[in-house]
């Protein structure tokens, strides 16, 4: 099928792949070009109250949207490009209505998708879709890392939200890796083996 300007586009970004613990986050979007949101931009350039509220009207307004999570298991079995390009594969294919075309933040793309696709790098600040989406992916995420705070207090998991931080680099010292932390992932190795 030909893209048009009439046809189901969705956007797809993550939130994730750099940090030290944690799962990776996917979200897909389709927005609703008869209930534009205003606002929506690459996620790590708004505060996070801005966010909340993307995230609500995002949610509210969006055609249809999915968030998809994939875990440490998986990150470390796969590596985090290869769970990065699965979770964008779930994502796109848990959206209903299904889309005709991905846009999807960043230079790859999945093998097995349920549509046309285009890679479009930093696409979070160009394409709306992919904004929406990385918004989603975004708040999901802090929400998770926010949890795993409770469940594994002495990280600074609600502060850094598992990225490799001066704080979170001293507590892997002090504490040795938690549940989780990306195996996989050469600092929490060191500190595995330290």
């Amino acid at each position: 099928m030909p893209f048009t300007s009439e046809a189901l586009v969705a956007g797809v970004d993550e939130a994730g792949r750099g940090p030290l613990a944690g799962p990776v986050v996917v979200a897909a979007v389709i927005l609703d070009p008869a209930r534009p949101i205003d606002g929506l931009a690459d996620s790590k350039t708004l505060r996070a109250a801005r966010r909340e509220f993307l995230d609500t009207q995002i949610r509210t307004f969006a055609l249809a949207f999915s968030v998809i999570q994939i875990g440490v298991a998986d990150i470390d079995r796969l590596n985090i490009l290869q769970a990065t390009l699965l979770g964008m594969s779930r994502a796109l294919a848990a959206l209903s209505p299904a889309p005709q075309m991905a846009l999807i933040d960043g230079n790859r793309l999945p093998k097995e998708l349920c549509c046309a696709a285009r890679a479009i790098v930093d696409g979070d600040a160009t394409e709306p879709a992919i904004g929406a989406a990385s918004i989603l992916a975004k708040v999901a995420r802090d929400r998770i890392l926010c949890e795993l705070d409770a469940i594994h207090p002495g990280y600074g998991f609600a502060r850094h939200k598992g990225y490799p931080t001066p704080e979170h680099f001293a507590a892997l010292e002090r504490l040795g890796p938690c549940a989780a932390h990306r195996r996989s992932f050469a600092p929490v190795q060191r500190a595995l083996f330290a």
